[in-house]
């Protein structure tokens, strides 16, 4: 599949959607994380709080001068070893009192040197540990030091459960969304592939106009573009109507122009001159027809919805050919190419085949053959073969010019082969001449890449 290209409305339109839906994931991870994050360190130095307010409230001085509990805290995981739960209660001339969580190790009682319970982060039996103490005065005005920890590791482990759950609901929602954003971009993408797809069929022959219904926001652009092409197909008629007009307007004078060139060339005081004003009203004519062959395939470059289909195009041709060149005979193939259609204007496409089977009749001893092939991708090679006496290749060099005429007793006029190489551009389709070494090969190529871009 090809990646759109960088300036192609869906790449932008998949882009924007990709952005936004990182950057709103990325706004509800952050502050998810804050939140929670907040909510769960305030529980826990809520609930540290109220266990050390506890400890104090249980512990009591017995007579021989020991600390000791009235009964064990509420919470069970101070009583397991190591358990990340510590409590320790110290006093002058006692020994300090310990969880038996608190297996190794001690707390600080530093941070109890106030009755305002205080707190930090401090070292515990297991590592980093929150750590809450406040003092309170004994029987004899001591102060006893009420010391609590957990450690920093129980609150970083609640906080990444969370972020690792959160994260993969996350990206869960992310794929959900992303997934919607391009069903979303290819649905309100759609008309527009339905449009190009309309334009494709339109290039390629198979249809007039462009056809199906589109939303509000297009159609008035496909309107005006059909109503564009019907436009420019009557503007094609009309221009083939005017070369013609102006070809049977300009023929009669030049003929007249001839026929009385001819006399004057009879007459011996006026032969020169006749002969002269003969030359150059057959150069003239020579040149209207060339130019009016010009205009015509100039006008045939404004194609109207129609394709050339093969082979059939060529089958009145060849019929044509056969009653124009009755001893010669003519024979069409197709080599799996059939029913193709070319994006091509079929009045153009014919009268290129005519003038170069017209031309190959002209020279052909016996035989004329016209031939139809296509590659795996559809490009076309027309191929047209006489058994004449063929050209050399500085012949072949001259043969599109203007005039050019190898055999004075051939009938033509020698613009044959210059219309068909002006018709052959105005296609876009390749026109070249080839020695058989048997004969003469005309062919012509069509790059259908190039006609559907």
């Amino acid at each position: 599949m090809r990646l759109p290209a960088f300036s192609s409305l869906r790449l932008r339109f998949l882009l924007a959607v990709t952005a936004w839906v990182l950057l709103g994931i990325a706004a509800i991870w952050f502050s998810a994380v804050g939140i929670f994050s907040s909510h769960v360190e305030q529980s826990y130095h809520e609930e540290l709080e109220v266990h050390v307010r506890e400890l104090a409230r249980l512990t009591q001085i017995e007579p021989d001068g020991s600390l000791a509990l009235s009964r064990p805290l509420s919470d069970p995981r101070y009583d397991v070893p190591l358990s990340g739960f510590y409590w320790q209660v110290t006093a002058p001339g006692c020994a300090p009192l310990r969880s038996r969580s608190m297996t190794r190790g001690a707390l600080d009682e530093g941070i109890a040197h106030s009755p305002e319970i205080l707190h930090r982060v401090d070292s515990g039996p297991t590592g980093a540990a929150i750590t809450y103490g406040f003092t309170r005065r004994g029987p004899t005005g001591e102060d006893i030091h009420f010391v609590i920890a957990t450690d920093q590791s129980e609150l970083d482990r609640l906080i990444y459960a969370f972020t690792a759950d959160l994260a993969l609901w996350l990206a869960g929602l992310a794929a959900l969304l992303l997934g919607t954003g391009l069903a979303v971009v290819a649905f309100g993408l759609r008309p527009i592939d339905r449009l190009t797809a309309a334009f494709g069929r339109l290039r390629r022959g198979e249809a007039h106009e462009l056809e199906g219904e589109y939303p509000a926001e297009i159609a008035p652009l496909a309107a005006d573009l059909n109503a564009y092409i019907r436009q420019n197909e009557e503007m094609v008629a009309r221009a083939r109507v005017q070369a013609g007009n102006l070809a049977h307007s300009l023929r009669t004078p030049l003929a007249v122009v001839t026929d009385e060139a001819e006399r004057l060339s009879e007459r011996e005081e006026s032969a020169a001159s006749g002969a002269v004003l003969l030359e150059q009203a057959q150069a003239m004519e020579q040149q209207v027809e060339y130019q009016l062959a010009r205009a015509r395939s100039s006008a045939g470059r404004k194609r109207s919805g129609r394709g050339v289909v093969i082979p059939e195009v060529a089958v009145p041709i060849l019929r044509a050919m056969e009653r124009l060149h009755p001893e010669r005979r003519f024979a069409l193939e197709a080599r799996g190419c059939e029913g193709i259609v070319l994006p091509l204007d079929p009045v153009d496409f014919a009268e290129l085949l005519s003038i170069l089977l017209d031309n190959a009749g002209k020279w052909a001893r016996s035989k004329v053959t016209l031939t139809f092939g296509c590659d795996s991708v559809g490009n076309l090679l027309a191929e047209i073969e006489d058994d004449g006496p063929g050209m050399s290749e500085e012949d072949i060099a001259r043969a599109f010019e203007v005039g050019t005429r190898f055999d004075a007793d051939m009938a033509g006029s020698g613009l044959g082969l210059a219309i068909a190489r002006d018709l052959a551009e105005s296609m876009g389709v390749n026109l070249v001449l080839k020695a058989t070494g048997t004969g003469l090969l005309a062919s012509v190529g069509f790059d259908r890449a190039r006609g559907d871009g």
